[in-house]
This record gives C-alpha cells, structure tokens and sequence, in this order.
C-alpha cells in the first residue's frame, strides 16, 4: 500500500486521505470550468486531462460547467468549440451544467447575505472603490455605503436585477475585514450591473455574479467534492470558504478546493487575450490557426487526441509552475504518429532525375510498404518512370565522403525501386542544375531476390514520378515566437517575438495514392517529417500542414 501512495501525485494522495477520513468512494465528483469567451489551449488540455482522468481512476462523474457570468465576452460560438474539444480529446461529462443554471438560487443567497448584514449595496465608481482597497502591506478603508441600510441595500439590488437603475452605478460587495492581510476579504464585489444579452438568458438578467461568489457556490449545488485550479486562485481559496460558509448545511457534501501549477508551453502564448490579439491583427487566420496552442488549432495541424493525453499524462501535476519545452510536445506526436501514420512519397523542392538507360514511355509499378511499424498497414503500387523528381538538397556535383546521397559516380538506391549512379547534369545560363542524368542497374529491383538486389549502398532517396506527380500545396508550419518565453519580457511586447519564418507555402510533387485522402488524414512524408491533411483541400486541390519534421531541428540550431 505504501508503495502504490508513493506513485500517487499529491492530488490524488488528497483524495486518497480524504477517502480513508471523511469521503466516501461514491462522494466523488469532479468539474472541469471553461469560460466560454475563447478556444481552449494546451493548457486547458493538462487541466482537462488531470479532472477527466481523475473520474476515470476512481469512476466518478465530472461535469463540464460552463462560468458564462460574462456576457460582453461570452459567446455559443466558444460553448460549442468547448464541447468538440473535449469530445475529440476522447471524454464524457456527465452532466453538462452552466454558471447561468444558478443565477435565480445565486441572487437568493445574496439577497439572504444582504438580510443578514453580510453584503451591501456600493454606489461608489469602481476606481473609489479600488483606492480604498488599500495595498498589501497597508489596510482598505471601509466605504461610506458599508453601514447603508438594510431594506436600501435591498431596494438598490433590486433595481439593479431589474435594470431601472443605470448600468455601473451600483454594485453589490460582501461585507467581511477591510483590514484583511488577503486583499480579496476587502469586501469583494459580488454583483455588476451589465445591460447585455446573455447567450442563453438573454436579457432575463440585468446583473452578473462575479467569478469568485459562483464558483464555489455552483461547486457547492452540484456538490463537487473536489474543485481543482491552477495557483494563481491560491490566495481565492480562502473567499472559496468563506462564501460556503454562508450557505453550507451539514446535510451536504462541502467542495474542497485545491491548486496546482499551471504549465507553460514554450514558444507560444496561452492568455486568451493575446491569443485575440494574434488573431485580430491577422498574424494568424483564426482561433484554429495551425501555428496556435489552441486544441482547435493542434488539431489542424495535425496531432491527434493520444499525443495530447501523452503529453498532459508525462508531464504531470506539480506545485510549481515551469516552462515545458515545446519539443516535448512534438516528440509525443512523433511517437504516436510513427506507430500510425502511412509512409508515402513526396518530393517538396524537386529537380528533375531522368534515367537515361530505362525504357521511354514505359510505367512500372513497384510495392511500397506503408508503415513498418504496422504489419497491418499493408503495402500500395507506386508507378515508377523514366523521368523522375527527388529532393535538390538529395544531389551534390561533387561530395565528399561523408555524403552519402546522389553525387556524379556515386550510387544510391531510389525506395522501393532500383539502385541508380549519377551521370551528369544539365544546367540552365545562370548555372543552375535543371536536370540529373543516371543509369540503373535493371537486376537491382527491391525485393526481386537477385543477387544484385541485396547489395547493400549507403544512400536511399524517396522520388516521385514526373509523369503521374500529383501537385500539392504545401504549408510548412513551425514555431510562432523565436523566443522560448515570449510574454515574460517586461520591456517588450510579445509581438516582438513573432517568427517571420512561421510559415512557408510551397508546391510539392507527390505520388497518386495521395489523391484518396482527406482531411485529417495523417501520413509520414518519407525522410521529411509528419504532415496532415487541411481542411481547405478540395477534390481539385490537396493541401497538406506540416504536423512537424522528423527531427527536431530547432535543437540543432541551439546546439550550433
């Protein structure tokens, strides 16, 4: 037993005491929060896998509850982007609940708390009211409205819910210890004012709770035995409690919340704000823009769910926030994608190859095996000629002996085809290569047995047929800052950081077989890296996101 607590994270091992002292297995239910007034990120992922993950170990339900309080940013649009997430992040909620469910049995406690002398009504401006909050070493002071009338206060509430009194001129705030070592016990706001239409209660509403009188009140209606967040709602917990204090009744189960570190991606931004911001001033096309840390957006770019909930499970959850670097990311995708993806054969910036000594016009077709890492994959016929495009970067005039591609007199082997030797070239006035001449061994074919077939050169190519080449548009995705941690800078703006190389559009060449896709379809370009399906493709046009390369290049440029 002592051995399986020590494997247990410091979440779990609450849980665990709490199971052993005052819970009962059947107690446990667990929530994952999103506000929906964005797409959700990466991060969103390590919190949706640690709640979710959390009901799958002790078979607890968990609920997607939804914190729309705020409806100047709140929109469907976010609500039902939240939903597809989680969905294609491989979970199920519960129930699905919304902070807006609450609002009649929320404005009756604080009716109740206004009755009770615990809350009253504010008619200061919000800047008076944040002068007299005081500072953290010195104490708030109390406001001319803290001792107003009880049946005034109730009065003004009223007005305020029903929007006869004018937006922002009232607020309602909980009357607790203007001298308060924690800033947030200077009676915090618990009511604004705002004459908007909620996205699913229109304008029954005319006030708003604020984040910290909901949360732990719809925990508390829901009875979640455990609300997890992230640290930076440490100094919350203790207006968690007190507001819980007000309403609890020993009959019930009394949430508990708990906090742990967030984890930071590198070379991205998670704030929503900035996140609108790339967005709004088109340094990327949208909330689903390959290059974002948004679910919506790694999706598009090709990872899948697993690498997601790989990630989330290696890194774990700790009691300190790091910076997790974004190669951590991509070699979960790597891993899974390499047990999955299809091998094909793409040529990204060709130069012609012509074998001089095969036969004109004639068409072969050769096996190619579609993923060795999968005996079930199969194979697919590839249609090979004597015209041929390979990679420019795969021949060099002269090379030396560490080269062990294409060169004049050098031999390699084309996959899945025969072994070939560089001849000659062709060059245009400026002295550039236009074409590549060879020979091939005809007895050399992969797989055919012969003797010539096993011997064994240094070099294998991946090529596409010139003749039947099918064109596609090509989008080479890679980091959106050059700055591992673009938003800690103090002096500079985080747009400063934006890398101008993020994306690169070029036109490839590749193999027919690739016509049957579609999108989402995932595949290993041979020898280049991950790549993945766009939505934008047409029947007409495939358009392929590179998902990531097959090396991490990033790391050599650091380590030269």
């Amino acid at each position: 037993m002592s051995e399986e607590k020590e494997s247990l994270n410091f979440i779990e091992h609450i849980i665990e005491d709490d199971l052993s002292s005052t819970h009962g297995i059947d107690d446990l239910r667990f929530r994952f929060p999103p506000e929906p007034n964005g797409y959700l990120h990466i991060g969103h992922a390590s919190s949706i896998c640690l709640n979710f993950g959390l009901g799958l170990k002790y078979d607890a339900p968990v609920n997607l509850r939804f914190d729309d309080t705020n409806p100047a940013k709140e929109e469907q649009e976010f609500v039902d982007a939240i939903k597809t997430d989680i969905e294609w992040l491989g979970f199920k909620w519960a129930e699905e609940r919304y902070a807006s469910d609450y609002f009649q049995q929320l404005y009756d406690w604080a009716v109740q708390l206004i009755k009770d002398g615990k809350a009253y009504v504010d008619s200061q401006t919000s800047i008076a009211i944040a002068e007299q909050k005081g500072t953290p070493t010195s104490p708030g002071t109390n406001s001319p409205f803290r001792n107003r009338p009880i049946e005034e206060s109730l009065e003004l509430f009223e007005q305020m819910k029903n929007g006869t009194a004018a937006e922002g001129a009232h607020v309602l705030r909980a009357k607790i210890d203007m001298s308060s070592g924690n800033m947030l016990m200077r009676d915090p706001v618990m009511y604004r004012s705002l004459h908007k239409s909620h996205h699913r209660t229109g304008t029954d509403w005319k006030i708003f709770p604020m984040y910290d009188w909901t949360h732990g009140e719809s925990d508390y209606i829901e009875q979640v035995t455990h609300s997890f967040c992230t640290l930076e709602f440490l100094p919350h917990r203790e207006l968690y409690n007190w507001f819980l204090d007000q309403v609890y009744s020993n009959d019930k189960i009394r949430p508990k919340q708990r906090e742990f570190a967030r984890r930071n991606l590198s070379h991205t931004v998670v704030s929503k704000r900035k996140l609108a911001r790339l967005v709004e001033e088109g340094v990327v096309t949208g909330w689903d823009d390959p290059r974002m840390p948004t679910i919506s957006g790694l999706r598009r770019r090709g990872y899948t769910p697993a690498s997601i909930r790989n990630f989330a499970d290696s890194i774990g959850v700790g009691k300190r926030e790091n910076l997790i670097d974004v190669s951590h990311l991509e070699y979960n995708i790597r891993e899974d994608l390499n047990k999955k993806a299809d091998r094909v054969m793409v040529v990204l910036d060709p130069v012609k190859l012509v074998i001089d000594n095969y036969p004109e016009g004639e068409t072969e077709w050769l096996e190619a095996e579609n993923n060795q890492e999968d005996e079930n994959a199969g194979s697919r016929q590839v249609p090979f000629s004597k015209n041929l495009f390979i990679e420019r970067n795969d021949f060099k005039e002269e090379a030396n002996r560490k080269y062990f591609r294409l060169s004049l007199g050098r031999e390699v082997r084309l996959k899945n085809g025969y072994i070939i030797k560089g001849e000659s070239v062709v060059k245009d006035a400026e002295g550039n290569i236009t074409e590549i001449h060879c020979t091939y061994d005809p007895d050399s074919k992969s797989g055919s047995g012969t003797e010539a077939s096993m011997r064994k050169v240094k070099g294998t190519l991946h090529w596409v047929s010139a003749e039947h080449a099918l064109p596609v548009e090509v989008r080479l995705y890679d980091r959106l800052f050059t700055e591992a941690s673009p938003d800690t800078h103090k002096e500079k703006d985080f747009m400063e950081f934006i890398n101008p190389n993020s994306l690169e559009v070029i036109t490839g060449y590749a193999e027919p077989s690739l016509k049957e896709l579609r999108p989402e379809d995932k595949v290993q370009f041979q020898r280049l890296g991950y790549f993945v399906v766009d939505k934008d493709s047409t029947s007409n046009s495939i358009i392929f996101n590179r998902t990531v390369p097959l090396r991490d290049s990033w790391k050599k440029i650091a380590e030269d």
